[in-house]
């Protein structure tokens, strides 16, 4: 080898010593600190609330209602803890039929038209909404008008709240979702005689159901921690539900009613509610994350 190619050759070695490299050392250090910093709130919120609220959970406390205002311990969050299964459960059966069929038509039969397009454009702007607009929203429409055989708060109305904050998670994620289905299965489907119905729902749905999954795992995490929709619809009730047309505890609403109570039986109560809302939302999250990492293998 020559002496040029020996040059050339230590030209390419890195020279931590450059001033570019320095550079690189410190933008780099100032990103990763950068990265801590947005963290640490995330898991002091987390770890905060899980540690306080641990220290005032029992077992029999899903089992109980929570005490008068003013009783010195005992009592549960079993009517929020049921509430909240009701209500969001109520959630799903109004939006997951809409949302998956929006998604669907969106991906298999709107194509890039203009009402496609204001469709997708409305969803991307309710998914910015504020809850408590929502709340407000369903609150005309439902409770103040009577219209459910002359019901005011109850819980169909908490669940049409929350399905209000549901669908756009659920119709985006459906709606891309069937987009990543290859275009050889719809083709395959329609060449042996299939009609786009039947290639619709018995091919490419069944071949996108781990991302629809996944969107409707979301949108039930998005709405089961609210509490501004809640507080306009079902309202609170320190009895166990007593039908979907009554107002309803949920844990969410509970937590804001007895965290600034002067009484120390309903805060800790709200210290509970916070510790098993906070572990059904991270198992939710949890439960999507996986869903989306199968449907990748």
């Amino acid at each position: 080898m020559t002496s040029s190619s020996f040059k050339a050759k230590g030209d390419l070695l890195f020279k931590p010593g450059l001033l570019r490299n320095q550079g690189n050392r410190l933008m780099t250090s100032i990103a990763a600190a950068f990265s801590v910093i947005a963290i640490i709130p995330l898991i002091a919120v987390i770890l905060f609330v899980l540690i306080k609220g641990f220290a005032f959970l029992r077992p029999a406390m899903f089992f109980e209602l929570p005490p008068v205002p003013g009783q010195e311990m005992g009592g549960g969050i079993g009517n929020a803890f049921l509430g909240t299964f009701i209500v969001t459960g109520l959630s799903c059966l109004f939006a997951i039929p809409v949302g998956v069929g929006g998604g669907i038509y969106l991906a298999e039969y709107g194509g890039e038209n203009k009402f496609s397009e204001f469709i997708r454009f409305g969803t991307n702007v309710l998914a910015g909404v504020p809850s408590i607009i929502a709340g407000v929203f369903i609150y005309g429409l439902i409770v103040s008008s009577r219209i459910l055989f002359g019901s005011t708060f109850s819980a169909v109305a908490g669940g049409l709240a929350l399905s209000v904050l549901m669908l756009p998670t659920i119709i985006k994620t459906t709606d891309e979702g069937l987009k990543l289905v290859p275009q050889e299965l719809r083709w395959g489907a329609l060449g042996v005689g299939a009609s786009k119905f039947v290639t619709t729902i018995k091919v490419v749905v069944p071949s996108a159901i781990a991302p629809i999954a996944t969107g409707v795992v979301l949108g039930i995490a998005r709405s089961a921690g609210e509490t501004a929709p809640l507080i306009f619809t079902a309202f609170f009730s320190p009895y166990w539900p007593d039908g979907l047309l009554e107002p309803m505890a949920t844990m969410s609403v509970m937590i804001f009613n007895y965290a600034i109570m002067p009484y120390e039986a309903q805060v800790q109560l709200a210290w509970a509610a916070s510790f098993v809302l906070v572990i059904m939302i991270l198992a939710m999250n949890l439960l999507a994350r996986w869903i989306s990492s199968f449907a990748q293998r």
